[in-house]
């Protein structure tokens, strides 16, 4: 059956995903508009990074490398609107997998790693409390630790997730005493859930509005940094060119011009093999639905006023993720859906068109939520309520306000992919060390290098996980091109490190065959 459906899809996955579609699906998320959405700041002949993409990776990369070296120019570029892509499209939650994956990563990386990886990933949601609260943006970021659910309906996962929480609990991680499952009726009548659930787990989670978070966030830096930070919309990168004999730099090309730069920072996440070919059955672009919907009447007092956030497992492959703003009307941020139809999940595997979304898995994120929590405790429908934050957008009457697609990149061996691009995975050779971005030291009348060897950066595929990864992976590859190595030592996971070892080794097939339950 697998092999069957890699025939299928390998002929897409092999070709480049191209560019991002012109005409996009429109996001809840991003209405109203940042006002840099559009921004585009003249090219610099020359800047020390050039930073594709302007989501998460790309806002953490720019935040902590301009404040790790007060000397360095950087100049970011993105195909669309700033924070077009995944950030700007997905769910908002900042809960990761742990007792789930606990046992697959102790005997892929031994226990020492995977605690590693755990912590990593669990301290996404109090660095993004702490970057909102120091740069002021906590209201309109939304970042919030929630009470996170993981909804189980039918009784052999529920008890195959239990089980996994218990072997985690028992190899003693302090954090895993936080998390209590809770079985049949005691679930259903403590959390307000339909008597279809069989049980769920609870514990500490997170939420975040991602797109006023990165943009506000960006808006602050372009004040703070206007002589050395620059942002250009609507200007894709077509070309990286390699040095030449006369130019001793890459050379990025983009249809407003081009620009000579030292360290080029791939941070486009699904679209990344449109400008590193060799990534191309590595990080494979699929396409996500989403959907904003209105709570209805008797919910709010189950959902804690955008205080709760959930994971249902409905049965088989596949969950649905639900998060409520804690605003307006508390809308629903509800996606997922993948498997609800299995061609459909065929046909969005290796897809890169977010001005569409699928029509099976928008069905199913339409009519799931009463189920999932019981009619009664769902109650009547909601009505509309007029906002003037809307900006003039007609949003849908009922139930769905909004549907929309994005693009996320999946990982051939389910982890993110962070680091210097080897040359082989490049496939353009670096510029000589001699190009390196130096600073004057005055006091030494001397110059001193300001990073590393100049080189291609990546952090890219986070398998549908990236509020969870893309922060601190930013920052760690900030890092790095700062050529501080040493910073990362207590807390950076290496397994997420690219190699060319590992780019060898990682296989779509044998994720996708494990994922489907085939091996």
């Amino acid at each position: 059956m697998v092999n069957q459906i890699l025939d299928k899809i390998s002929k897409r996955i092999k070709e480049s995903p191209g560019l991002p579609a012109v005409n996009p699906s429109l996001p809840f998320w991003t209405i109203p508009k940042s006002p840099i959405s559009s921004i585009q700041q003249p090219l610099p002949d020359y800047v020390d990074i050039v930073v594709i993409g302007s989501g998460i990776t790309g806002a953490s990369f720019v935040y902590n490398a301009l404040s790790g070296d007060d000397s360095i120019r950087v100049l970011m570029l993105e195909a669309r609107e700033v924070c077009s892509g995944a950030t700007g499209r997905n769910g908002g939650h900042i809960n990761p997998p742990l007792w789930n994956d606990w046992k697959n990563l102790k005997a892929r990386y031994g226990e020492k790693d995977a605690r590693k990886l755990n912590s990593f990933r669990l301290a996404h949601v109090r660095e993004l409390q702490a970057i909102a609260s120091r740069e002021d943006i906590l209201k309109e970021s939304q970042v919030r630790v929630t009470e996170h659910l993981e909804v189980f309906f039918t009784q052999d996962d529920f008890t195959e997730e239990r089980e996994a929480l218990e072997e985690w609990k028992e190899d003693g991680p302090e954090v895993a005493q936080e998390y209590v499952a809770y079985a049949g009726t005691e679930a259903q009548e403590k959390f307000s859930l339909s008597k279809r659930a069989a049980g769920c787990i609870l514990g500490p989670g997170g939420a975040i509005h991602p797109y006023r978070f990165v943009t506000h966030l960006l808006v602050k830096l372009l004040d703070r940094h206007s002589e050395r930070f620059f942002i250009a919309a609507h200007t894709p990168c077509t070309n990286i060119k390699a040095l030449t004999a006369s130019i001793p730099y890459y050379t990025v090309c983009t249809p407003r011009g081009n620009v000579l730069t030292a360290h080029v920072v791939h941070a486009t996440n699904g679209w990344v093999s449109h400008l590193v070919a060799p990534m191309r059955e590595k990080i494979v672009p699929i396409r996500g639905t989403m959907s904003a919907q209105r709570p209805g009447t008797a919910l709010g007092r189950a959902t804690l006023n955008g205080q709760r956030s959930y994971v249902f497992h409905p049965g088989g492959l596949g969950y649905d993720y639900l998060t409520q703003l804690p605003v307006g009307e508390h809308e629903l941020m509800f996606g997922g859906g993948w498997a609800s139809a299995f061609d459909s999940a065929l046909a969005d595997l290796g897809a890169n068109d977010d001005s569409a979304f699928s029509v099976a898995v928008a069905s199913h994120l339409a009519g799931a939520l009463p189920l999932y929590f019981g009619e009664r405790t769902w109650g009547r429908e909601k009505e509309p309520e007029q906002s003037k934050d809307d900006g003039g957008v007609q949003w849908g009457e009922g139930r769905t306000k909004a549907e929309w697609g994005g693009i996320l990149g999946i990982s051939a061996d389910g982890l993110p992919w962070v680091g210097r691009l080897p040359q082989k995975v490049s496939g353009r050779p670096e510029p000589p060390a001699s190009s390196t971005p130096r600073m004057l030291a005055k006091e030494a009348r001397s110059c001193g290098e300001m990073t590393a060897a100049p080189g291609e950066w990546i952090s890219a595929g986070y398998t549908g996980e990236g509020m969870v990864h893309a922060w601190l992976s930013g920052k760690a590859l900030a890092s790095m091109v700062l050529n501080r190595e040493d910073e990362l030592r207590e807390w950076f996971p290496e397994m997420l490190r690219i190699t060319e070892k590992r780019w060898k080794q990682a296989s779509l097939e044998d994720y996708l065959a494990k994922r489907l339950g085939s091996g």
